[in-house]
């Protein structure tokens, strides 16, 4: 019992929290990854002060990560809970709609990227040649970005979908039909009894989806490595980090934002969670 614990502990911390404190460690210094540890030059919060008053390229990556927030919230969040809703009700053919629509959740945000190229190549692409139009719907700035997050919401749904429909199963029926003996109508029983019940997994739902704007990064850095429309803070971490200039020190207190804005709303759910345990 004492190996199956350790040996997983000692992961966690070797893959996730030496790089994560290696890395906050780092943004206070200048280092290119070139020699050893003697290389390195702390500079202060140098690092910090360029990317917020001398790095044109952090702006719209900030902007963009906003949008692709905005986004998720708006459009595969309530499009997730409709679909769980009427999954829920066992309709015929149930299983094959929840399998179809979860299916894309399985397949990485790089895959999808390749796969959305069917529809938006240009020259072979299924909806310029519905259309006829000629829009390099990967390649214009102004609107890469739209046409990414289509296929990024795609994907959301389904994950969004899950987690209510895994949440209406857990909502006891006897709810359901009190409210309905006291004469409330389907969406008065579902918006006043059934959604404050679900409260946890509304949490779950809101924590995932700004982790996962603030993470978004295959499905851009595979189309055109973050650039020309498409920035977001993660690929600016790596195009600073493995790109060619190698600025590791620089690519570090990107991360280190990233990192910070993360833990609040993680800190925010485990908040929560702690007080509904005791509770």
């Amino acid at each position: 019992m004492t190996l199956m614990v350790l040996v997983p502990s000692i992961l966690v911390l070797w893959l996730v929290w030496l790089p994560g404190i290696a890395s906050v460690v780092l943004s206070f210094a200048r280092w290119e990854g070139i020699g050893g540890v003697d290389t390195i030059e702390w500079i202060g919060v140098e690092n910090y002060k360029n990317i917020f008053t001398n790095y044109p390229p952090f702006e719209p990556a900030i902007t963009h990560n906003l949008i692709w927030l905005a986004v998720l919230f708006l459009i595969p969040t309530p499009l997730g809970v409709f679909l769980a809703v009427l999954l829920d009700k066992q309709m015929r053919g149930s299983r094959f709609y929840q399998t179809a629509f979860f299916l894309p959740v399985v397949l990485s945000l790089a895959l999808i990227g390749f796969m959305w190229q069917l529809i938006y190549s240009r020259d072979q692409g299924l909806i310029n040649d519905i259309t006829g139009s000629d829009i390099d719907w990967y390649g214009d700035p102004d609107v890469n970005l739209w046409a990414v997050l289509v296929a990024t919401c795609w994907r959301q749904t389904g994950y969004v979908m899950l987690l209510y429909l895994a949440g209406l199963k857990a909502v006891d029926p006897t709810l359901r039909e009190a409210a309905s003996i006291d004469g409330a109508s389907e969406a008065q029983t579902f918006f006043r009894v059934v959604v404050p019940v679900m409260r946890p997994i509304n949490i779950i739902v809101l924590v995932i989806t700004v982790i996962e704007a603030l993470r978004a990064f295959d499905i851009v850095w595979v189309i055109n490595k973050g650039r020309n429309g498409l920035e977001l803070i993660s690929a600016l971490v790596t195009s600073n980090i493995v790109g060619e200039a190698s600025r590791i020190g620089f690519g570090s207190a990107l991360a280190t934002i990233m990192l910070a804005i993360s833990s609040v709303f993680v800190v925010i759910y485990l908040r929560i969670v702690f007080r509904e345990e005791r509770r």
